[in-house]
C-alpha cells in the first residue's frame, strides 16, 4: 500500500501552534524516557537474578549429570534392542551421526533432545539454573555507555567499566571514619570568651542582613523578573542558628511587608480561567502574568507564615528544632501582628484582605494589652481612609459576629470603633432610583419604533461608547456608596439593639450608648418609641454612671432632632436629668464628661430653640453660670460659649442682667424642676466674679456676656472665637498638657502697706498706744465689758 502521508512543508511548520510543538516534543521525550526506564528496569532484574545465583553454593555440574545418565542409561538398556539384533547398515548410520554432531548443534552439558521447546510451568529456579554462573571471586562488571564516535566505517559505540568497590574496604573506611569522628567529637570544643562570642553573633547578624538587603534591592528593583527572589528571602524565616534566629526572622518579616506594600497593584488579581490560559497572548501578556501569578501565591505564603507564628505564640507551642525559646514566641508574635495591621490598612484593596481581617480582629479582644492595641488603631485607621466602605462592612461583619459568638463577653474598646466610621448619610428609601437615578438606554422596540435605521446605527455606538465610559469611572457611585453605607449601618444597630435587650448590665453598654449617640440621626423612624423608652428606663433604673446617663440623653436629643421632628414626644423628662446632674460634674482634671455636656446642650437649645419654653432656658442660663466658677478654665470657657449661644437664641435672656426681678416668687436654686425654679427672678451675679478669672479667656468672655452678647461693637468677640463652637473651643484651651492656653501672666507682689511713724492718727490715745507698740512691750490688762456697758447706760 502506498504511504500517502506527506512530509510538512515548512509555512505548515510556522503555522502549527507552539502548543502543539511542545506537545509533541513533551510526547517524544516521554517515550524515550519510557523506553529507557523499561531497559533500566530490566537490566536490573536481570542483575539481581545473576547475584541471587551467584550467592547460592554451586554444585558439581557432572556429579549431578552423571547419576542421571547413569540411571537413564540402565533404564535404555531395559528397553533398547541389542546390538546384534540390528542390521549392519542401520549401526554404520548412527555412528556416522555421532561423528558428524557437533557443540553448536547440541548442548552437550544435558541429555534433553535438541528442540524441545520451552515449557510454561517450568519454574523461576530451572530459569536460573540455566543461566551460565561465574565465579563468586569475580566482580560484577557494569558499563557506562559513553557518547559514540563516529567515522567512515561508521558509528563507534564507546563505554567504560564502573569500578566496583570492594564491601570490606568500603566497611574498613566507614569505620576509620567513625573513629576519626568519635576522636574529633572527643576533643574539647574551644572555649570562648563572650566578648567573642557576641563578635561571632554581630558578623552572623551583619551576613544575614546584608543578604536580606540584597534580596530586596533585587527584588524592588526588577519585581518582574526577580520575584522568585520572594521565595529565597521567605526560606529565611526558617532560620536554624539559635544565636540570630530571632532577629533574622523578624527582619525578613519587616522586609517582606515593605516590598509587599511597593510591588503589589493598585488592582486585585484574579485566577485566569481554562478558556484564558488555553489562549495564545503576547510575550509581555505572559511575562505579566506570571508575575502576578507568583506574586499572589508568595503573598499567600507570607500571610500564612504570619498566622502561623501567631498560633504557635497563641498555643504556646514549640517547634522540634527547637531554636526560638517560648519566650521569644511573643515577640515575633508582636513583629507579625504589626505587619499584618500595616498590610490590613495600606492593601484594602489587594488579594486575602478577608483573611487578614478574620486574623485580626479577634485579636483586638486579646489579653495583651499592646497586641489588642495595635489590632484596634489599625481598624481605626481602616475605617478613616475607607471612602467607598467595602473594607469596613468586612470588618463590621466580623466584629458582629465576635460579640454574638463570644456571648458579649469582649472589650468595650472593640464596640468603640465603630464611632470611626465614615458614615454621614444612608439610604434611607428602598427605592434607589429616588436617590441616584440610573442611565436608561432605549430597547430594541423603542429604536424600531421611534428611529429610522441610521439613527438606530448611530444611537448603538452612542450607547456603546457611554457603556465604556461608565464601566471605565474611577470614582464609585453614589448609589454603590450608600447601599454600602446603609448594609453596615444595619449591623452595627443590630449589634447595639441586641447588647440593649439581652445584656443591659455587661461592660459594653457605655459604647453602645455611646455609639447610638453617635449614629442616633441615622436609624429609622420605626424605632424611636421603643429606644426612647430603654433609655429612659436606664436612666431610671439608676444602675448607669453618670457618662453613661449622658450618653442616654444625647442619644435621645439627636434622636428627636433629626427624623424626630414630625413625632409629637415631650423630653421634659431628659431636660430634668441634666438639669438635676449639673452640678455632678467632676471639676479636676477628668473633666471630659464637659463635652459630652456641652453636646448635649447644642442638640436640647439650639437645634431645638422652637419647642423650649423661656423659663427652661433661663434656669438653664443660671445654672450653668453657676457651674463655670467650679470647673477648669476650658471647661468654664466651653460653659460660657453655650452661654452666649443662649443668649443670642433667645431674645429676654437679658433679664438675668438686671437687678429688679420680674414677676412673683423667689429664685429656688435647689430646686430640680427648671420650669419651676423661678430663674426670672435672679440675677447673673457669677459674671463678676469670672471677670477676675486668672484665664485671659475667661475673663474675656465674662466682659463679652456683662454687656448682653453683642454681635458688634466694642463689646464683640473676635472673628475667631465667635464662630467656633463650644466643643471645639473646650477642646482647644484644654489643660491636660498642665499648661495654660493662652500662657497666664505673672501677677507682680505688691509691697505691704506700712504704718508710719509720723502722727497717723488724729485719737492722742491711739497714737500713744501705736507708739508705745513699736517702742515698748505692752502690757495688755483685762477688758471688762460690763463696766463700759454701765458708763454707757449712765
Amino acid at each position: 500500500r502506498k504511504n500517502t502521508k506527506r512530509v510538512p512543508s515548512f509555512r505548515k511548520l510556522l503555522r502549527t501552534s507552539k502548543i502543539k510543538l511542545d506537545n509533541k516534543l513533551k510526547n517524544k521525550q516521554f517515550k524515550q524516557q519510557s523506553a529507557a526506564k523499561k531497559y533500566r528496569k530490566e537490566q536490573k532484574k536481570l542483575r539481581e537474578a545473576v547475584r541471587d545465583a551467584i550467592a547460592r553454593k554451586p554444585f558439581p555440574l557432572e556429579e549431578c549429570k552423571k547419576k542421571r545418565v547413569v540411571e537413564k542409561r540402565e533404564e535404555e538398556e531395559e528397553d533398547a534392542l541389542p546390538l546384534d539384533m540390528m542390521d549392519e547398515d542401520d549401526l554404520k548410520l548412527m555412528e556416522d551421526l555421532a561423528q558428524t554432531a557437533s557443540f553448536l548443534t547440541r548442548d552437550i552439558s544435558s541429555d534433553e533432545p535438541v528442540h524441545v521447546k520451552k515449557r510454561k510451568h517450568e519454574s523461576v529456579i530451572d530459569k536460573y539454573e540455566k543461566v551460565p554462573r561465574r565465579m563468586q571471586t569475580e566482580p560484577e562488571k557494569e558499563l557506562i555507555h559513553l557518547l559514540p564516535i563516529k567515522d567512515k566505517s561508521g558509528i563507534i559505540p564507546q563505554s567504560v567499566e564502573k569500578p566496583v568497590l570492594d564491601v570490606a574496604q568500603d566497611e574498613e573506611e566507614d569505620t576509620e571514619e567513625m573513629e576519626e569522628a568519635e576522636d574529633f567529637s572527643e576533643q574539647p570544643l574551644p572555649v570562648l570568651t563572650p566578648e567573642e562570642m557576641a563578635a561571632q553573633r554581630r558578623q552572623k547578624l551583619q551576613e544575614r542582613k546584608v543578604h536580606i538587603a540584597a534580596l530586596a534591592s533585587a527584588i524592588l528593583s526588577e519585581p518582574d523578573s526577580n520575584i522568585k527572589k520572594l521565595k529565597e528571602l521567605r526560606a529565611m524565616l526558617m532560620e536554624q542558628d539559635p544565636n540570630v534566629a530571632v532577629i533574622v526572622r523578624k527582619l525578613v518579616l519587616v522586609s517582606l511587608m515593605e516590598i509587599f506594600k511597593d510591588i503589589v497593584p493598585s488592582y486585585k488579581i484574579r485566577p485566569l480561567t481554562e478558556a484564558e490560559k488555553a489562549t495564545k497572548v503576547k510575550k509581555e501578556t505572559q511575562k505579566l502574568r506570571e508575575f502576578e501569578e507568583g506574586l499572589v501565591s508568595q503573598y499567600k505564603f507570607y500571610l500564612e507564615n504570619l498566622e502561623q507564628t501567631i498560633k504557635d505564640w497563641k498555643q504556646r507551642k514549640l517547634k522540634k528544632s527547637n531554636v526560638i525559646s517560648l519566650k521569644a514566641y511573643k515577640g515575633l508574635a508582636e513583629v507579625a501582628v504589626k505587619c499584618l495591621c500595616e498590610l490590613l490598612v495600606a492593601l484594602p484593596h489587594f488579594n486575602f484582605h478577608n483573611n487578614i481581617i478574620v486574623l485580626i480582629v479577634p485579636l483586638m479582644n486579646d489579653t495583651s494589652k499592646k497586641i489588642s492595641e495595635l489590632c484596634v488603631e489599625a481598624v481605626k485607621k481602616l475605617f478613616k481612609q475607607d471612602k467607598l466602605g467595602y473594607a469596613s462592612l468586612g470588618v463590621v461583619k466580623v466584629i458582629s459576629g465576635l460579640v454574638r459568638g463570644r456571648n458579649y463577653d469582649v472589650r468595650p474598646e472593640v464596640l468603640k470603633v465603630f464611632l470611626h466610621l465614615r458614615i454621614k448619610e444612608v439610604e434611607l428609601q428602598k427605592d434607589s432610583e429616588d436617590i441616584a437615578p440610573k442611565k436608561k438606554f432605549m430597547t430594541y422596540k423603542e429604536k424600531r419604533k421611534n428611529l429610522s435605521r441610521m439613527q438606530r446605527k448611530w444611537k448603538k455606538a452612542e450607547e456603546k461608547l457611554e457603556r465604556e465610559l461608565l464601566e471605565a469611572e474611577a470614582s464609585e457611585s453614589k448609589e454603590k456608596k450608600l447601599k454600602l453605607h446603609t448594609e453596615t449601618l444595619n449591623i452595627v444597630f443590630v449589634t447595639y439593639f441586641r447588647i440593649l435587650k439581652k445584656a443591659q448590665k455587661s461592660p459594653l453598654l457605655p459604647a453602645v450608648l455611646e455609639g447610638l449617640a453617635r449614629f442616633a440621626h441615622l436609624i429609622n423612624v420605626e424605632f424611636f418609641d421603643d429606644l426612647l423608652i430603654v433609655l429612659h428606663s436606664l436612666i431610671a433604673s439608676g444602675d448607669l454612671s453618670y457618662r453613661e446617663s449622658l450618653h442616654c440623653v444625647l442619644s435621645a436629643f439627636h434622636i428627636l432632632s433629626g427624623q424626630g421632628d414630625v413625632l409629637n414626644i415631650d423630653p421634659m423628662k431628659f431636660y430634668t436629668h441634666l438639669y438635676r446632674t449639673l452640678f455632678s460634674l467632676h471639676a479636676g482634671r477628668t473633666n471630659d464628661d464637659v463635652g459630652i455636656v456641652l453636646q448635649c446642650l447644642d442638640v436640647m437649645f439650639a437645634k431645638r430653640r422652637k419647642q423650649v419654653t423661656q423659663q427652661r432656658a433661663l434656669a438653664f442660663l443660671k445654672r450653668l453660670s453657676t457651674l463655670a466658677l467650679h470647673v477648669l478654665p476650658n471647661s468654664s470657657v466651653g460653659i460660657l460659649a453655650t452661654n452666649r449661644v443662649l443668649m443670642q437664641v433667645f431674645p429676654k435672656m437679658d433679664l438675668l442682667l438686671d437687678n429688679e426681678s420680674q414677676g412673683s416668687g423667689v429664685y429656688l436654686p435647689e430646686l430640680d424642676e427648671p420650669e419651676h425654679c423661678n430663674a426670672q427672678n435672679t440675677a447673673l451675679w457669677e459674671l463678676h466674679l469670672l471677670l477676675r478669672h486668672y484665664h485671659p479667656m475667661v475673663q474675656k468672655f465674662a466682659a463679652h456676656l456683662v454687656v448682653g452678647a453683642p454681635t458688634e461693637g466694642s463689646g464683640a468677640l473676635s472673628l475667631d472665637l465667635s464662630q467656633r463652637p463650644a466643643t471645639e473651643l473646650f477642646e482647644a484651651y484644654s489643660v491636660k498638657g498642665m499648661t495654660f492656653n493662652p500662657p497666664v501672666e505673672s501677677v507682680t507682689p505688691r509691697r505691704k502697706d506700712t504704718f508710719s511713724r509720723m502722727d497717723s492718727f488724729v485719737d492722742e490715745e491711739l497714737n500713744k498706744q501705736l507708739q508705745q507698740h513699736c517702742t515698748g512691750t505692752v502690757v495688755h490688762k483685762p477688758l471688762d465689758f460690763a463696766k463700759h456697758l454701765k458708763e454707757s447706760s449712765l
